[in-house]
């Protein structure tokens, strides 16, 4: 018989001893950064974030090729996981839904997809709601596919977050969560000391916020390791778990099939 994991929770913030009040705390953070929440992903990655999201977006070009497709992103934050998406899928056009549980987030994923839309007569629009990854609004086996990218991290509860993943998934969906981990070696050196000395400070000075820069480094520390992560997938049903790193292990894109 497979060995039980011992139960892991996700995000805590500074301050929070629970997962309501890790979950109010992330709301919050995301809320105050919203507004340079784009301009900070580009500066602080080098722009290496557009990479990763279409790297994984083709990762899926065989689900998304499927016009009767339902495609969630899941924590989609101001979308760029699923225009990522949409754009792989500009032949087929599948249905594609961003979901998050920060409404200025998601004000701003609107905004830039009705921009984006004009500009390029794109009539394959993503749809967004607001609403919390752990308790979402979807019958069962609703979706082929869904993302998470950068976002997952964020719950208050890993375990219970794959399981809501594999609740909506369709016998044979699959799902894809990109998201930070660390690189070992000397190249890990380097990304520790930027991503715990750097990163903070630079990201507090554009955003004029300093807690969720300084909750950065923390929260992927907290995150865990990929033989755990995989180990975790596969109890909450998913086969064929794998993890490929991207950029030296900076990131990297967990995979699994219902």
């Amino acid at each position: 018989m497979p060995t039980t994991l011992k139960p892991v929770l996700g995000a805590a913030p500074e301050g929070a001893h629970n997962p309501d009040a890790a979950a109010r705390a992330v709301r919050e953070m995301f809320t105050l950064i919203a507004p340079r929440y784009d301009l900070l992903n580009h500066v602080l990655s080098f722009n290496v974030d557009r990479l990763w999201w279409r790297r994984t977006a083709r990762s899926f070009a065989h689900i998304l090729a499927q016009p009767d497709a339902r495609v969630l992103d899941l924590c989609c934050g101001t979308g760029d996981m699923a225009f990522a998406l949409r754009k792989q899928a500009v032949k087929s056009a599948p249905q594609i839904l961003g979901a998050d549980f920060s409404h200025a987030m998601l004000q701003r994923a609107r905004a830039k997809s009705h921009n984006e839309d004009k500009a390029s007569q794109n009539v394959n629009t993503p749809r967004w709601i607001e609403a919390d990854a752990l308790n979402l609004p979807f019958p069962e086996q609703h979706f082929n596919l869904v993302t998470s990218a950068f976002g997952f991290r964020n719950l208050a509860d890993y375990d219970a977050g794959l399981r809501e993943i594999a609740r909506v998934l369709r016998p044979g969906g699959e799902c894809g969560i990109l998201d930070f981990s660390e690189p070992k070696g000397v190249i890990g050196n380097f990304y520790r000391f930027y991503f715990k000395q750097i990163l903070p400070r630079v990201g507090t000075m554009l955003s004029g916020v300093r807690g969720p820069y300084a909750y950065l480094p923390t929260s992927v520390e907290r995150f865990p390791e990929p033989e755990e992560m995989l180990a975790r997938m596969r109890q909450a049903g998913f086969r064929e778990a794998t993890w490929t790193p991207y950029t030296f292990g900076i990131a990297g894109l967990y995979r699994g099939k219902k």
